[in-house]
């Protein structure tokens, strides 16, 4: 029997090709769509969802049920001896705190993790998982070590259009008429799970400088004792893969201890871009574990 299986959910942005390829499990976030639920990036893609964004059908989103933790949870115990489960930050979701509660009915088996994460850097927490488990931790342990070191992740978002910023309630539609009247280009901000203003850009050329900028900040700053090579650099978009690319190019001028192969590209989960709408760019910065 194999010892420790790594489980997360479809807010690390990451797909079920990829998690096949790396050898762990991705429970798919659920959505309602006009009545009818999907499941992300099993009968959803990206692109559908966005056209349906766009067609402004009536889209909510959930959490996983209780049995489809629990389901996947036995199936996965039946091969491994323990779980170390990683959902979306529980200031974002109830995921996390479910999850929890479910656990103690598993002897110790199931370790969840919050380590207060969601997209690119909830990914790299899964890379990480995967990498302590091979120095042989305990799935304890890789749960103490992930949140011991929730801090160390930054996350900044480029808004395209305030219209679903409005839609979802967090900004007033006269600050939303305001704003798209100016062209504003909000910059969000994700730290410890929640999401927050950030600034506000007038181009999406500003707002990627911005963005850059904070990111230099928090190596100078927050992050400025950890190895250099140790702090990953990616760029994530929802629909916008084509400016997501050249922002990508950007990064790698500035940011010289990046790897190209390192700065990776991806989308933000459907639940982040739910809030946000299309033509969304974000940069992220995390640290490896070693």
């Amino acid at each position: 029997m194999k010892k420790i299986a790594i489980i997360t959910d479809s807010n690390s942005s990451m797909t079920q090709a990829e998690a096949k390829e790396l050898g762990v499990f991705v429970i798919p976030m659920p959505f309602m769509i006009d009545e009818v639920e999907y499941y992300e990036d099993v009968n959803l893609t990206a692109d559908q969802f966005f056209d349906m964004l766009e067609e402004d059908k009536k889209i909510s989103t959930s959490q996983p049920s209780i049995a489809a933790v629990t389901e996947m949870w036995d199936e996965v115990l039946k091969e491994y001896e323990y779980i170390v489960h990683i959902p979306m930050s529980s200031s974002l979701s109830s995921t996390c705190q479910t999850a929890m509660m479910l656990s103690d009915d598993y002897d110790g088996r199931v370790e969840v993790v919050d380590n207060q994460r969601i997209s690119v850097t909830l990914k790299q927490s899964v890379k990480d998982a995967l990498h302590l488990a091979e120095q042989g931790k305990s799935a304890k342990e890789i749960k103490e070590i992930l949140e011991a070191n929730k801090a160390d992740s930054s996350i900044y978002i480029m808004v395209d259009t305030l219209t679903y910023l409005k839609r979802g309630g967090r900004i007033t539609p006269t600050a939303a008429a305001l704003g798209t009247l100016l062209k504003l280009k909000p910059v969000l901000q994700i730290q410890g799970g929640k999401l927050d203003a950030f600034a506000k850009a007038r181009t999406i050329k500003q707002a990627k400088s911005m963005m850059i900028n904070a990111i230099q900040s928090d190596l100078a700053g927050r992050f400025k004792d950890f190895p250099i090579e140790d702090m990953i650099i990616e760029v994530a978009h929802s629909r916008n893969f084509e400016v997501a690319e050249e922002f990508k190019k950007e990064i790698l001028e500035v940011f010289t201890h990046c790897k190209e192969e390192d700065v990776k590209i991806c989308e933000l989960p459907l639940s982040v871009a739910c809030h946000i709408g299309p033509g969304a760019l974000a940069v992220t910065c995390s640290k490896r574990e070693r």
